[in-house]
């Protein structure tokens, strides 16, 4: 009886994690054009709600682009390259959003940041999902998407339920 408990226990922990999961979003930068000189990444960021917990990909070309993450609003306005955070060449990088505040990246290949390509981005704190899940699709499939997790997790809770209840009944 006492393992049953266990294992209803994890199974309510996994599903919590799972879920939460589920919620965050992935901000694929510059949408359909990616980490390229031709997005306007300023319009791009103004579209979306950046939450703890949500991704930025940076999908470009290695060869010919990389991503920094500078230190600050001046490093950013100036273009200033030379103190990074973080540098990321491989071409298909991810950065998880870890807490609230404003975050700055730019281009490493030299001229790219002075002609626009970089971002400047504010996460906030929140448990609603973000506005979309996947920026480089559009909002039908986020939605669609949502509600499957959210069926998803309808599922799973029934199940437990079920597994609850069954335990108490023996």
């Amino acid at each position: 009886m006492v393992l049953v408990r266990k294992s209803l226990l994890i199974s309510v922990i996994v599903m919590v994690m799972i879920q939460k999961n589920a919620m965050a979003a992935q901000h694929v930068v510059g949408g359909s054009q990616g980490w390229d000189e031709s997005a306007d990444f300023k319009s791009w960021a103004s579209g979306q709600t950046f939450k703890v917990g949500d991704t930025l990909v940076f999908r470009y070309n290695p060869g010919l682009h990389s991503v920094v993450e500078l230190e600050g609003d001046s490093s950013y306005k100036s273009c200033d390259i030379s103190s990074t955070v973080n540098s990321m060449s491989a071409g298909n990088d991810v950065v998880k959003l870890n807490k609230p505040g404003t975050r700055y990246f730019a281009c490493g290949t030299a001229g790219h940041c002075d002609q626009g390509m970089k971002l400047k981005i504010k996460t906030v704190t929140g448990s609603a999902p973000s506005n979309q899940e996947d920026s480089s699709t559009p909002r039908s499939s986020s939605a669609a998407s949502h509600c499957f997790s959210t069926a998803f997790f309808t599922f799973i809770v029934a199940i437990l339920t079920v597994q609850m209840a069954l335990v108490f009944l023996l």
